[in-house]
């Protein structure tokens, strides 16, 4: 099985870059990010013609999460019961007996501000509540836009990036308490290229010049972190005309479809 999180920064401007990786890379579960549309313009028709069920939860213009998968997706939950929360942020599901979370996790705008402490709050709450649900579906992965690049490796340049957001070491500590609840970085099972990210900048040259952060990512519980044959990043779709900034990132699953 084949997972893979892709934050799409709007899906109707990327929906054919969408329907053109779904076709090349075969995933077999994806969890979207910042749909930015209301769920009556979800384009169901055109992504069950890919072949994929789908449950979302959209918003106008901010937001909005989903779940694509091949086989039936079941025991679909909106947000977190933890924390009440208006953003469509957060969809949890079932396919083939894995419990996948996916996560647009806030981006806190700059340390310090009412938005970082939401941020934190809402990745607080989340630990709390995975913590649950790791009882109940040992078999679970955390997909998606975090926000957060975990360590040093995964700046471009941390001597710039010290203590500004998505970096900040009450960021990172959230991180590590995801992993402290027994979830593993599916990235880093496997040697990895130095200098490898999932987001630039759209400013600057970001991607040509390699300037990114490793903010997205696939955290597997200890039995599917024990299947995970394979884990990286895919740059093709950011090479693409009107890209989303960020990239696709994915993990194999020595499992039954």
């Amino acid at each position: 099985m084949k997972i893979a999180s892709w934050n799409v920064n709007s899906l109707k401007v990327r929906l054919p870059h969408l329907l053109d990786w779904l076709a090349e890379a075969q995933p077999d579960v994806v969890c979207l990010q910042e749909l930015k549309l209301e769920d009556q313009n979800f384009p169901r028709a055109e992504i069950e013609a890919a072949g994929y069920h789908a449950a979302f939860a959209g918003q106008k213009t901010y937001n909005g999460v989903a779940l694509l998968a091949k086989a039936p997706i079941g025991e679909v939950t909106v947000g977190n019961p933890l924390f009440a929360d208006e953003q469509k942020r957060l969809i949890s599901g079932t396919v083939d007996g894995i419990r996948v979370v996916c996560a647009y996790m806030p981006n806190g705008q700059e340390v310090g501000c009412d938005k970082y402490d939401y941020k934190l709050r809402w990745l607080a709450a989340l630990a709390d509540w995975l913590s649950s649900e790791l009882q109940a579906y040992p078999r679970l992965a955390l997909c998606g836009d975090y926000n957060i690049a975990p360590d040093e490796r995964d700046v471009h340049d941390p001597q710039r990036w010290q203590d500004c957001i998505l970096v900040s070491e009450p960021e990172r500590a959230a991180f590590r308490r995801f992993i402290d609840l027994g979830l593993v970085d599916s990235f880093r099972l496997f040697a990895q290229p130095e200098k490898t990210f999932s987001w630039w900048d759209y400013r600057m040259l970001g991607f040509q010049k390699n300037q990114g952060l490793r903010i997205d990512h696939i955290l597997l519980s200890a039995p599917l972190a024990a299947q995970c044959s394979a884990a990286g990043i895919d740059r093709a779709p950011r090479k693409r005309e009107r890209p989303s900034d960020h990239a696709p990132v994915w993990a194999s699953l020595t499992v039954a479809n």
